[in-house]
């Protein structure tokens, strides 16, 4: 193994060759003595010592201490000072306060060799930490989602680019600042402001999964989609340390969950719930009457009187702008909380939850009819219609959807073989 290269920077001729005589016993290369501080930056750059020795008192146009400071901090090269009495240590205690960063003129040759084996091993366990500080933020920043870090008050002690990009805020105006003040988190599901995410964490020592409408206000104030954890940071030991927040913009992942599911239980043309959205509202329904016995509901039936002949004679194109004009008048015709779905072709079903009676039921069908009758301008050609509605109620206990819609169908044709243009209760 190669002997460790020492500089010594020294002016006082006889104490420099006794400190290099007792480095060279004690094994180190002593490669360069040097008398002024601008020589000790040249030979530090040229010569790469391990180690540099230098007195804190040097005379020249730089100190002994702005030497040591440039050494340091450009070179990374550590340095141990050479200080004749505890006076320069009380003058200098801001350099000389880490322990075993000085030695004390005339030099004992054990204090020297335990002071530099000390100093070269913190500089050594230096180096070491700051790679695995680099190493650790490189594979933090190549992450392919945002990472915040937070002390353990929760205060922010690192986000990579991708969580400066997601929330719009800067690392450098976040560190220190705590977690909640950045990440403005929503739970909307709930509508409530989700808060002391962090502290919550380390305090239940668990991993938290965000909720599964969560959204991130940014700095902007614009709402972002995000889902992923927060987890408790634990050392070696197991001692809590701080906290990690991962997430991901999940706003196109929603976007297309949405569109499954409008694609699962919405019409395609008009927008309106289909067949299966609607059986399962009316058995929701079902069940709500079971539990109250003053519960009544009423499902409509409903075929379109000569929306053939409109098809035939105008095309398919006019044909469906129609079916859309007519979803828009009937849902104009109903409450809120009441559901009209399209079954298909010109067929529609209405569901009116929560009424007093038939009446109600009959009253929408005539707001219904009163609806369609009124012309449709489309492409210059004023288009109306009627339609055949059939009516059933719960008034027999129905316990499958399949059921009440059979009767109101029944009551639907019913009212088409009475003429068209009316309605019939089953």
């Amino acid at each position: 193994m190669l002997a460790r290269k020492i500089l010594v920077v020294e002016d006082e001729k006889i104490l420099a060759s006794n400190i290099r005589k007792s480095l060279q016993k004690l094994g180190y290369s002593v490669s360069e003595i040097t008398k002024s501080g601008k020589e000790a930056i040249k030979k530090v750059a040229e010569t790469h010592p391990h180690l540099v020795l230098i007195d804190i008192c040097l005379a020249g146009e730089i100190d002994g201490v702005h030497v040591a400071d440039i050494i340091q901090n450009h070179f990374h090269v550590p340095v141990v000072y050479l200080t004749e009495c505890l006076e320069y240590k009380t003058l200098h205690k801001n350099q000389l306060s880490e322990p075993f960063s000085y030695i004390v003129k005339p030099v004992i040759e054990r204090d020297l060799h335990f002071a530099i084996e000390m100093a070269l091993y913190k500089h050594q366990s230096k180096k070491i930490l700051y790679e695995e500080k680099q190493r650790l933020a490189t594979i933090i920043n190549s992450m392919g989602c945002a990472v915040i870090v937070t002390y353990t008050n929760g205060s922010i002690q690192m986000m990579n680019p991708i969580a400066e990009r997601i929330t719009g805020w800067k690392q450098s105006e976040v560190f220190g600042k705590d977690l909640v003040e950045i990440v403005n988190l929503v739970d909307k599901d709930v509508g409530e402001t989700i808060e002391n995410l962090a502290t919550d964490v380390m305090e239940a020592g668990e991993i938290f999964n965000l909720p599964e409408n969560c959204t991130l206000i940014t700095k902007d104030g614009k709402e972002i989609a995000i889902g992923d954890n927060v987890s408790p940071i634990r050392d070696r030991d197991g001692n809590i340390t701080g906290a990690v927040l991962i997430f991901q913009d999940i706003t196109k992942r929603k976007q297309t969950e949405a569109q499954l599911i409008r694609n699962a239980f919405y019409d395609g043309l008009t927008a309106l719930p289909n067949r299966v959205l609607f059986l399962d509202r009316l058995r929701q329904t079902i069940e709500r009457s079971k539990r109250r016995s003053d519960y009544y509901f009423a499902v409509l039936f409903l075929d379109l009187d000569g929306f053939k002949e409109i098809n035939d004679r105008f095309g398919h194109g006019i044909g469906d702008d129609f079916l859309i004009a007519i979803a828009r008048r009937l849902e104009s015709c109903l409450r809120g909380g009441d559901t009209v779905a399209r079954f298909g072709g010109d067929e529609f079903t209405v569901l009116l939850e929560d009424i007093k009676d038939i009446t109600d039921a009959t009253n929408v069908a005539k707001r219904i009819q009163d609806s369609l009758r009124l012309p449709v301008n489309l492409n210059g050609y004023q288009l109306s219609t009627t339609a055949s509605i059939g009516i059933t109620w719960n008034f027999s206990n129905h316990e499958e959807p399949a059921t009440l819609l059979r009767d109101a169908d029944i009551a639907m044709y019913r009212a088409k073989r009475q003429g068209k243009a009316t309605y019939a209760i089953f």
